[in-house]
């Protein structure tokens, strides 16, 4: 049995055959916690910050005395930022 078997499919991808602009983060997550740090980046270049996303937002739920809004919001605009430029390199 293999990670892989698990991920999704895009349905962008899948049913009109465009990719989307999360296409390959699920596969950059992967490749991350295999240690394979440069290949997740050239995956998906905004898996580092998705990661710290992800985190920042966990440690908003268990640390309820301090606002973390500024810092979330900031980091999906650096998100969105690398996310199309990411898309635009790849497919331009």
């Amino acid at each position: 049995m293999d990670i892989e078997d698990f991920m999704l499919t895009c349905p962008s991808k899948k049913f009109l055959g465009v990719e989307c602009l999360g296409c390959g983060a699920q596969r950059a997550i992967v490749l991350v916690f295999e240690g394979k740090f440069s290949e997740a980046f050239q995956m998906y270049p905004a898996v580092y910050t998705l990661l710290l996303f992800f985190f920042t937002l966990s440690l908003s739920f268990i640390d309820k005395k301090r606002k973390y809004t500024n810092i979330l919001m900031g980091l999906v605009i650096i998100n969105l930022i690398i996310m199309i430029i990411g898309y635009g390199y790849k497919h331009y």
